[in-house]
């Protein structure tokens, strides 16, 4: 297992993506640092940031990596190597590559130049992101033959996260807005990292106005340090839940 995931590290980080991407998030995050004129604004600017590239670039490259690398899966396979160390160290590799690559883009300036917690929130929440949607990726890698079929279900996972969940959240808060619905809506928000992400990182920066409803909501009824518990549990657990679910399938799947 080790053998692997050294040989997946070494080859994504030669990887041209990989160094694009850590580029990319360096050049903004330099350029938000340098034009931010107080540390909340330049925090909420490479928040809105990481939750925009990171989940797209993850779910993505990772999936498309699992797809073409599974011609390479099927030697392994023929080897005597149990599936599930096979899988996990292929996702390990992946996933640690794309972290390295976002520590070194966002998370070595922005602990040098705001010291915080709010600092330390945001580079947690962008590797969380990442693992979260490296271990989707392997879900949908698992579950679709078809590399096209796979990059599809992977672009929609990634769009309905980031852009067209709020919408439903919107629409929920809308409908039911006569009704106490605070409780049913924390539960609500926890099916979807990325606004865990952004609550756990603006619980730091303690700043009601930017927090939102959802927000709001954690820091009434948990306070900042439970919230952000809960917050990184909830993360946690959308990590697990898709690897332990990719694994189930891979075992009983015919390669």
């Amino acid at each position: 297992m080790k053998t692997i995931i050294k040989y997946v590290l070494i080859d994504l980080l030669k990887n041209r993506t990989i160094l694009i991407y850590t580029l990319v998030l360096a050049a903004l995050t330099i350029s938000v640092t340098g034009m931010s004129d107080n540390m909340s604004k330049g925090m909420l600017s490479l928040l809105n940031i990481t939750l925009l590239f990171v989940p797209i670039i993850s779910i993505l490259f990772a999936t498309i990596y699992f797809f073409n690398s599974a011609e390479f899966t099927e030697l392994l396979l023929a080897q005597p190597i149990r599936r599930k160390s096979m899988l996990m160290a292929s996702y390990t590799g992946i996933a640690t590559a794309l972290g390295l690559a976002y520590l070194a883009g966002v998370g070595v300036t922005v602990c040098i130049l705001y010291n915080s917690l709010a600092a330390i929130a945001l580079v947690v929440s962008g590797v969380l992101l990442t693992l979260i949607f490296s271990a989707l990726a392997l879900l949908i890698f698992v579950v679709f033959k078809d590399k096209t079929r796979g990059i599809g279900a992977a672009i929609i996972t990634a769009l309905f996260f980031t852009l067209l969940f709020d919408g439903l959240l919107l629409a929920f808060i809308y409908s039911f807005s006569d009704y106490p619905i605070d409780e049913p809506l924390l539960a609500f928000i926890s099916l979807n990292p990325v606004d865990l992400a952004r609550i756990l990182v603006l619980l730091q920066l303690d700043a009601a106005v930017m927090m939102g409803y959802s927000g709001a909501l954690f820091k009434k009824f948990m306070g900042s340090a439970t919230g952000s518990i809960y917050t990184a549990v909830c993360m946690f657990c959308w990590m697990v839940v898709p690897l332990i679910s990719a694994i189930r399938i891979f075992r009983k799947k015919d390669i």
